[in-house]
Order: C-alpha cells, then structure tokens, then sequence
C-alpha cells in the first residue's frame, strides 16, 4: 500500500501551490480535487502585489502574465464623494497587482503542481476521511482510498475535510452584500485600474482582467429581493463612471452570484491535518484579499513543515505553529474586511475617515500598504484619526451628532468585542 507524505484535497489557489513547494522539498504529494479544470469558482480575481511575488517564487508569474492576466497598477477607491486614487509605483511595489479569471488561474496552478511532480487527480470526489486510534491518515475517494501522513483541507469554504474534523469556527461575521459579477466585452479602458465603490448602499469592485474582458461586481444587500439582471443593471447606472465606461461594451456569458456566504476562522490544525485557503478562513471579499492569503498561506506552511513527516508529533506541533501565524496575520485584516464591506450607506465617520485620507498622500500610500497585507489596518485607521474624522462628522452635519455618537459607541463595542473574540479561540491562544 502507498503512503503518500501529503494528500491535498482542493487543487486551486492553495492546494496547487501547496504542492509545487512540498514537491520540491522531496515529498510525495497527491492532489485531489472533483473538478475538471479549467473550473470556474467565485473570486474577486484581484491578486496584491504580496501574491504576485508569492506567484513569482512559485515560478507561476511567467505563465499568468502569458495567459493574458490584467496588471493593476493604478486604483480608485470611492464613497459617495470622497475619492481616493493613488498607484502601486515601482519602488514600494516592485510587481503590479493582478486580475485573473480562475478558470484561468487555477488551471495553471494545476499545471504547475504536475510540473513539479506531484500526483493530480482532477475529476476525483474526496467523500470522507480516514481515521485511524483518533488520528487523520488519509482521504477515500470514489476511486478508492489514498493514504498519506498529513491530509491537508485546501477545499474551500464548505470543506469536506473541515466538516470531517468538525472544526469549530469563531469570531464569525454575517453575510455583508451579496456580490453579483459578469464580464464585458469591448471595453477600451485597460489602463489597469482596480476600481472600489460605495454608492449609496450598493458597492462595487471593477478591473480589466484576462483575455481582454473587464469584470464588474455589483454588491447588493443581502435582502435584495430584486431578480440578479436587474440589481446588476439598476446599480450600474447608480454610478456614471461605470455606466460610461461600458456605454459601447457587450456583456458576454452569464452573471454569477455567491450566495449565503459568512466570515470565520475555523479551526484549521489536528492530528495529522491542517486546513488553508478559505477552508480555514473566509472574509468579506470587498478588500479582494483571498487569493493572495491562499498563496502566501501555502507558502508559509510548506516552510513551517519539518524536513521528514515520519514523526508525528513534530508535524502536529509544525501545523498548530502554522495555525497560529495564520490567525496572527489574518486578524486584522479579517475585521478591517468586515468594517469595509459593511452593508448599507457609508456612515458620517467612516466618510471623514476617507476624506482624511484622500487630502493625504502618506495616508494614500498606507492605504495601498494595508491592502497589499504589509501595514496593519490601525496604522491608518488610527484612534487619533478616528477622533478627528468624528469632530469633522460633526461639524458638516451638526444635526446627525446623536447618529454620529452612536457611530462611535459602536465602534468601540466592537472593539471589545474583537478583543475579547481573540481571546475565546478554540486553541486558547491571544494573538493580538
């Protein structure tokens, strides 16, 4: 019988690349997954710099840049009227960020995976786990049984492996907006800008993106009872620069929708596994964070890892190491997602907020540092400048001081109760 060292269950932005690296540390790896590729899957394509640099060392970038994936080096982001634009110049940001379908990226990560030497079954359905004295030791599959000495859970948001080990989720965020997003044709702007919105309360993230097509995301509330082609169309024309931008383009293919989503950590280290990607963590997808988390996650594991599996204890400890960097580095930027991408109108603060950081261009430039995961969030959102935007809140709409105080009180509630979340983690474990 065959004993892999890893069976990697998902073969997309974290399997894959999870095993290109394990491969070429020597183990064996099998990859399963029950898609054929190319596949589609909801993403917000968009790819940080931080993740483009993760496809450069994984030897990938040659090949997405080649497939014809958008580079994005300018960005707008804009609430109501406040407008921020800033770039990603070259000296922070030595590689531009990127917009790539997945039935384009994932298919390529696919391939490098086999490139690399590890075993890729496409089209094969992991349906449970192997257990064995309390202990994960491989996947049954419909093809039969693969053994291995780590199982590794890269199967997304409603992972079969998560559900196998029971992982408990916390510090849990319900669903925001519902994203709705389709391609467009024959649009002339391809100056590779990634454009954020909040029109009223409807959001939206635009970018050009592969084989010539530019992707748009309109973001609705979650009780929206109006049909996917007519929310899409209505919140198109809320905002003009968009509707004018594809005044002469075509929309081709179907709009796709993902639904009864919500935020979590899970649980994501056991006895012989471990889970990454969106099987381990999920936030609101307004910040356009999860591919670049998968990839750097991957990464950061297949390096966490001790050079032999054979002992198990040392890989169990290795994978709860790994646990708890992850939980270091997604934390923040998991509520900063959530704050963003909050349904309804922009608030009176968060608007001031915005504004001080449009009128500042260090403040610009820490904006762009923040999404690319390099900055922490309260390096920009800081007590300081949440105190002045408050004052400006109050000032421009001295009428709304009472909505403006209760803005406040919120914002420090949740702050509470983020801290003492951190604190109630399966693992017992403070990361702050």
């Amino acid at each position: 019988m065959q004993v892999f060292d890893v069976v990697i269950v998902g073969a997309r932005c974290a399997g894959s690349p999870l095993a290109v690296q394990l491969a070429r540390r020597g183990f064996s790896v099998c990859v399963v997954d029950k898609a054929h590729f190319p596949s589609e899957t909801p993403s917000t394509h968009i790819i940080q710099p931080r993740g483009s640099a993760s496809l450069e060392r994984l030897g990938a970038l040659e090949s997405v840049l080649a497939a014809g994936a958008a580079t994005i080096t300018r960005f707008t982001m804009l609430n109501d009227d406040v407008r921020i634009e800033d770039e990603f110049d070259r000296a922070t940001f030595p590689l531009p960020g990127l917009c790539v379908r997945r039935t384009t990226l994932d298919a390529l990560l696919v391939d490098a995976a086999v490139a690399a030497g590890a075993d890729v079954r496409t089209g094969v359905k992991a349906s449970h786990l192997i257990k064995v004295d309390g202990r994960i030791v491989g996947v049954e599959t419909e093809d039969g049984p693969i053994h291995s000495r780590l199982v590794v859970g890269a199967d997304g948001r409603q992972s079969m492996v998560a559900k196998q080990v029971d992982a408990e989720e916390y510090s849990t965020t319900p669903m925001g907006r519902l994203p709705i997003w389709g391609y467009f044709e024959g649009v002339g702007d391809r100056e590779g800008r990634l454009r954020i919105a909040r029109i009223g309360e409807t959001a939206f993230l635009a970018s050009p993106t592969d084989c010539g097509l530019y992707m748009v995301c309109v973001a609705v509330g979650a009780d929206c009872d109006r049909p996917r082609e007519e929310a899409f169309d209505a919140g198109i024309a809320s905002w003009p620069e968009l509707a004018d931008l594809l005044a002469d383009a075509r929309r081709t293919g179907p709009l796709r929708v993902m639904a009864n989503w919500h935020g979590y950590f899970r649980q994501s280290a056991g006895p012989g596994w471990v889970l990454v990607g969106d099987a381990g963590h999920f936030k609101d997808f307004t910040p356009g964070q999860g591919i670049s988390d998968a990839l750097c996650q991957a990464e950061r594991l297949a390096d966490m890892l001790p050079a032999g599996l054979a002992d198990q204890s040392a890989v169990d400890e290795a994978t709860r190491r790994w646990w708890r960097w992850r939980d270091r580095d997604a934390y923040a930027m998991h509520w900063f997602a959530t704050d963003i991408g909050a349904p309804g109108p922009s608030t009176p603060v968060l608007t001031e907020v915005l504004r001080g950081i449009a009128d500042d261009a260090h403040a610009r430039h820490t904006l762009m540092r923040v999404l690319n995961h390099e900055v922490a969030p309260k390096h920009l959102v800081a007590p300081r400048r949440l105190a002045i935007a408050a004052g400006r809140a109050v000032r421009r709409r001295p009428r709304h001081i009472a909505s403006t105080g209760r803005e406040v009180a919120a914002a420090v509630r949740n702050e509470i109760h983020r801290r003492r979340s951190a604190r109630a983690r399966p693992a017992g474990m403070d990361i702050r």
